[in-house]
């Protein structure tokens, strides 16, 4: 994977997990959906996984 490609897989991760772990925040009630426990926990593994790449990445794209 080049660099590009990796720094653009780690945001990507990053931002998708921040948007559900942000649903997940909400009440129900607000949204009208409940976002379950184990999709909030993949959301949380995303966002680790788009850290690592991002931090991994030689900062040179």
């Amino acid at each position: 994977m080049n660099e590009r490609t990796q720094i653009g897989a780690g945001g990507v991760l990053l931002v998708i997990g921040a948007i559900l772990i942000l649903l997940f925040a909400f009440p129900a009630s607000t949204l009208g959906f409940a976002v379950p426990v184990p999709l909030a926990v993949l959301a949380a593994l995303a966002m680790a996984i788009g850290s690592l790449l991002i931090g991994t990445s030689e900062g040179t794209v």
